[in-house]
C-alpha cells in the first residue's frame, strides 16, 4: 500500500480496495477472535482456503479471518457473505460440503444452521437468527467484513474517511463541538461527557498533550474491548488520531493488558500499517498535522485501569491511583495534560464525524446516546458479544438475545458493571439499561460486563467472589480500601461458612459506606456495590445463612451435605468409585450411604449419580442436625 500524502488519495484508495473486493461476488468470513480460536477457527479457515483451491473456486470465492462475529456460545462462527448464510459450530470436515454446496453453489448445509430451541425452525440467514435480530450493530457491523491484519478492508468499508473529512476542513473546535453535541458519554464505566473531557484536556495549560486508549479490561466476564482490539484496530486508531488533532496532542497511547496478546500483535500490525500509509507521523494527509502511537502493555492489575494509575505505568512506576484534587484533563502523564477514554469511546468517533450528531442523537435515550456494547455471559442459553441502544430493557437483553436461562431453570439476577457492579433482580428487569437508570438500582454501566444468573446462584457467595477480587486486586496505597475490603471478606467468609452472626449484615452496610465516603479512587469507592445491592435485594438470604445456617441456593460448602436416597438409589456404585475422600460406604449388595464425618462436600457423588436415578440429594440447613439425621 502506498503513503498517502492527500485527502484525496485517500478517497482513491477506498474506491480501489471497494471495487477489488468487488472482483470475487462470494466471500467466507471465519470468526478469527479469541474465543473462536479457542474452539479451532484457524483450522477451520485454514480447511476452507485449502478446499477453496482444490475445488478451483479461487478467483470467485474469499477467505476472510475477520473479527468477532458476537454468537461465542456457537463458535466456531462463519458467515457466507453477500448471502448472509451464518454457520455454527462447523468443523473441518464440514468444510467440502459447505464450498461445494453453498460457495459453489446455492444450497444450504442445514444441519449446520441455527435451529431455534422453540419452533425448531431451522434459520440460515443472520438477519433472521434472534440473537443477531434484536440488536442494533453499529461498532460491530462491519466485523464480517474486516480482517485485522489488511488495512485494505478498513479502507474497503470507508475507513479513515472520518479522519480525511476532518482534516480537510473542520476545525479542531468544531470537532469537539460535534463530540458535545453528540452527547457521547464516556464507555468506560463512568459515564462521563467525552466532550467535555476534549475541551478541558485542549483548554488545560502545558504542552505536550497526550491522548490515551485504555485497553486495561479487567472485569470478569468482559471482552468488548479485546474484540474491538482484535478485530477492528483501525476503527479505534482512527478516532484516536481525531481525538489528538481536536485536542491538540501529537502523540497517544494504547494501553493494552498483558493477557491479550492477540490484541497487542493487531493494534501493532495496525499501527505498522497506518503509519507506512502516511495516517501516522509527520503531516499527515498533506495536513501539517503530526501524530504517532506507541503501545505500552499492563502488568495484570486491576486497578491499573483507574485513569491514573494508568498513567503512572506508562510514566515507568507502580500503577496506583493518584488523590483527585487535580484530573488527569489537567496533569496527567509527566504532569501534562491527557486524555483517557476507554477502546469502545475511540471507536465512536469516527461514526459520529461520518453520520452527523442529530444521527447519533437519535439512538438511545435524551442523557444515554448512542449504543453499547456488552459481553453477556453467565447463567444464559446464547453468551456473546451483544451492541444495542441505550435504554433497552434488560428483560431484551438477557430473554430476546440472550435466549433466557438454560435447562429450564429460574431466572434469578443479573450483574452489572463488572466486579464494582450490581447485582439486580427479577423485579428490575424492566428496566432501561443506561448510566442513570442502572445508577438509581444500585448498579453501573462499567465497561459493559453483564452475568446472569440462575436460580442455583447463591447472591451471598457471589457478593463473597467479588470482594475477594476486588480485596486482592486493591493496590493498598489508601486504609479504607486495603481494610475496610478485608474486613468485608472476612464477614462473608464468616457468613458463607455457617460462623455468621447478627449484626454482621449491619456491619457490611457501615463498612460499604466509609468505602464510598474515603477510598481514595473508583475502586475502592465502588468496590461495596456487589454487597450493597445483594443485601437490598436479597436480605433474606443473607439472613437464612446467619440465623437458620442454611444456603437457600445450596452452593455454600460449609452449609450443605449429600445423602443418598434408600428409595431412588438402583446401587450402581458410581457414587462410590468418584468419591475421592471414601466417604460412600456400602452397607449391603445394593446399599450405600455417605459418612458425614468423612464427606469434603465436593458433589462428586451428587454430579457421578445419574439423572434419571438422581438418588444423591443435595441438602441445605444446620450441618450437625443433618450429620445425626442421616
Amino acid at each position: 500500500m502506498k503513503k498517502l500524502t492527500s485527502v484525496k488519495d485517500l478517497e482513491i484508495v477506498g474506491r480501489e480496495c471497494a471495487s477489488e473486493q468487488l472482483k470475487k461476488p462470494k466471500t467466507i468470513t471465519v470468526c478469527s477472535e479469541t474465543g473462536c480460536l479457542t474452539c479451532g477457527s484457524s483450522k477451520l479457515a485454514d480447511a476452507f482456503e485449502s478446499e477453496i483451491e482444490r475445488q478451483g473456486l479461487s478467483g470467485t470465492v474469499s477467505l476472510r479471518r475477520s473479527a468477532c462475529l458476537g454468537f461465542c456460545e456457537r463458535g466456531p462462527v462463519s458467515i457466507i457473505l453477500p448471502q448472509k448464510i451464518c454457520y455454527l459450530q462447523a468443523r473441518p470436515e464440514d468444510v467440502p460440503e459447505i464450498v461445494q454446496k453453498t460457495l459453489g453453489g446455492n444450497e444450504i448445509v442445514e444441519r449446520l444452521v441455527y435451529k431455534d430451541t422453540q419452533t425448531g425452525v431451522r434459520l440460515a440467514c443472520v438477519d433472521d437468527i434472534p440473537f443477531y435480530k434484536h440488536q442494533m450493530r453499529l461498532l460491530l457491523a462491519n466485523n464480517a467484513v474486516i480482517d485485522a491484519a489488511n488495512i485494505a478492508d478498513y479502507f474497503a468499508i470507508g475507513g479513515y474517511s472520518a479522519l480525511g473529512k476532518v482534516l480537510a476542513g473542520i476545525g479542531k473546535d468544531e470537532v469537539i463541538e460535534m463530540i458535545k453535541g453528540s452527547k457521547l458519554r464516556g464507555r468506560g464505566g463512568g459515564g462521563f461527557p467525552v466532550g467535555i473531557k476534549w475541551q478541558t484536556t485542549k483548554d488545560a495549560p502545558g504542552e505536550p498533550k497526550y491522548v490515551i486508549v485504555n485497553g486495561d479490561e479487567g472485569d470478569p466476564g468482559a471482552f468488548m474491548d479485546r474484540s474491538f482490539l482484535e478485530g477492528n484496530p483501525h476503527g479505534v486508531l482512527e478516532g484516536l488520531i481525531i481525538g489528538g488533532y481536536a485536542i491538540g496532542a501529537n502523540e497517544g497511547f494504547f494501553y493494552i493488558r498483558q493477557e491479550y496478546p492477540v490484541a497487542l500483535e493487531n493494534v501493532q500490525l495496525a499501527i505498522e500499517q497506518a503509519r507506512k500509509c502516511g495516517l501516522l507521523g509527520k503531516d499527515i494527509l498533506g495536513s501539517g498535522f503530526d501524530f504517532d502511537v506507541k503501545i505500552h502493555r499492563g502488568a495484570g492489575a486491576f486497578v491499573s485501569g483507574e485513569s491514573s494509575a494508568l498513567m503512572n505505568a506508562i510514566e515507568g512506576n507502580v500503577g496506583e491511583p493518584r488523590p483527585k484534587y487535580i484530573h488527569t484533563s489537567e496533569k496527567g502523564i509527566w504532569d501534562k495534560p491527557s486524555c483517557l477514554n476507554n477502546v469502545e469511546t475511540w471507536a465512536n468517533v469516527p461514526l459520529i464525524i461520518n453520520n452527523g450528531v442529530e444521527w447519533f442523537k437519535g439512538i438511545g435515550t435524551e442523557a444515554s446516546t448512542g449504543t453499547k456494547v456488552f459481553s453477556l455471559v453467565g447463567k444464559v442459553n446464547n453468551t456473546g458479544l451483544v451492541e444495542v441502544p441505550m435504554g433497552i430493557p434488560l428483560r431484551e437483553i438477557i430473554f430476546s438475545i440472550g435466549g433466557g436461562v438454560p435447562k429450564g431453570k429460574k431466572f434469578k439476577a443479573v450483574q452489572t458493571g463488572g466486579p464494582s457492579g450490581g447485582v439486580l433482580p427479577e423485579s428490575l428487569l424492566d428496566l432501561p439499561v443506561d448510566f442513570d437508570e442502572l445508577k438509581k438500582a444500585g448498579s453501573m454501566m462499567g465497561s459493559g460486563g453483564m452475568i446472569v444468573m440462575d436460580e442455583d446462584t447463591c447472591m451471598v457467595d457471589t457478593a463473597r467472589y467479588y470482594i475477594e477480587f476486588l480485596a486482592h486486586e486493591s493496590c493498598g496505597k489508601c486504609i479504607p480500601c486495603r481494610e475496610g475490603l478485608r474486613q468485608m471478606l472476612n464477614i462473608l467468609n464468616d457468613i458463607t461458612s455457617g460462623r455468621g452472626k447478627e449484626g454482621d449484615i449491619e456491619l457490611l452496610e457501615e463498612l460499604s459506606e466509609t468505602l464510598q465516603e474515603a477510598s481514595l479512587c473508583a475502586l475502592g469507592q465502588s468496590a461495596p456495590n456487589p454487597v450493597m445491592s445483594t443485601i437490598r435485594h436479597f436480605r433474606d438470604e443473607y439472613e437464612a445463612h446467619i440465623r437458620e445456617k442454611r444456603c437457600p441456593a445450596r452452593v455454600c460448602k460449609e452449609l450443605i451435605t449429600y445423602e443418598i436416597d434408600e428409595e431412588k438409589c438402583k446401587g450402581c456404585g458410581l457414587c462410590m468409585k468418584n468419591c475421592p475422600a471414601g466417604a460412600v460406604e456400602q452397607i449391603d449388595k445394593k446399599q450405600f450411604k455417605i459418612n458425614q464425618t468423612k464427606c469434603i462436600k465436593c458433589g462428586a457423588c451428587f454430579t457421578a449419580c445419574p439423572e434419571k436415578f438422581s438418588a444423591v440429594v443435595k441438602k441445605s440447613g444446620k450441618p450437625q442436625e443433618q450429620a445425626v439425621a442421616a
